[in-house]
């Protein structure tokens, strides 16, 4: 009767022991569920703020920036300029007038040249007014027969005899590599023009405000015009249409 007393007890200690058990554990998951749902969550981590990145460097500009804004645009070359020869005029590719260099008792008119044959430099001269009348003669009488180009005896120049070989035909003239400063009366006393270049020729014309295109004849012969019109300007060297 005993033993069966205490077999009961153990056994109801037992069971009572584990429903305590159980009954702790469930108030502690309880409890936690509680205070989990009464905590905050954890604040989010500090944002990093990263410094605004510099604009990358461009190298195309939609606008030119003027440099020296106060400069000046470079202008042509000056007009006048220091006379070559005596008989030169101020401006490129110009002449004394006739008169004027009467007044100046300028008789003659000097260059240099060169022999083909011995190859001596020396200087030749020729009679202003000799020479201008020639010439002047020539063009009053022939020009509407020219057409506008120059004829052969303009274009392939007779030229002097050597005064030190004695060589007819050898003498030919010293133009200046520098166009400013050709001897332009000179060679048009000679009648020795055609033994200018093209260029040469152009770039007179280009300066008395001639037509510098077409042929050489053409420029040749509206170059003596322009030179016998500065002589005498007066004179009948108009181009005849």
């Amino acid at each position: 009767m005993d033993c069966n007393s205490n077999r009961k007890r153990k056994q109801s200690d037992i069971e009572n022991g584990e429903f305590l058990a159980l009954s702790l554990s469930a108030a502690s998951a309880k409890a936690m569920a509680f205070s989990g749902a009464n905590l905050s969550p954890p604040p989010p981590p500090p944002s990093v703020v990263m410094p605004a990145a510099d604009p990358p460097a461009t190298t195309h500009h939609h606008r030119r920036l003027r440099r020296n804004p106060s400069r000046a645009p470079l202008e042509g070359k000056n007009p006048v300029i220091p006379p070559p020869y005596p008989w030169a005029g101020t401006g490129r590719a110009t002449v004394r007038s006739l008169n004027y260099l009467r007044a100046q008792g300028i008789k003659a008119i000097c260059g240099d040249v060169e022999c083909r044959k011995c190859e001596k430099k020396f200087s030749m001269e020729f009679d202003l007014e000799e020479r201008f009348a020639e010439i002047s003669t020539f063009v009053a009488e022939n020009q509407a027969l020219m057409r506008h180009r120059a004829p052969n005896e303009w274009k392939n120049p007779e030229l002097p005899r050597c005064d030190f070989c004695n060589q007819e035909g050898s003498v030919k003239p010293v133009i200046s590599q520098k166009k400013r400063s050709i001897n332009w009366l000179f060679l048009l006393l000679g009648k020795m023009l055609g033994c200018c270049t093209l260029e040469q020729l152009k770039y007179f014309c280009k300066h008395t405000k001639n037509h510098r295109t077409g042929a050489k004849d053409r420029v040749l012969f509206l170059t003596y015009l322009s030179l016998c019109k500065q002589m005498d300007p007066s004179g009948p060297y108009d181009v005849v249409v």
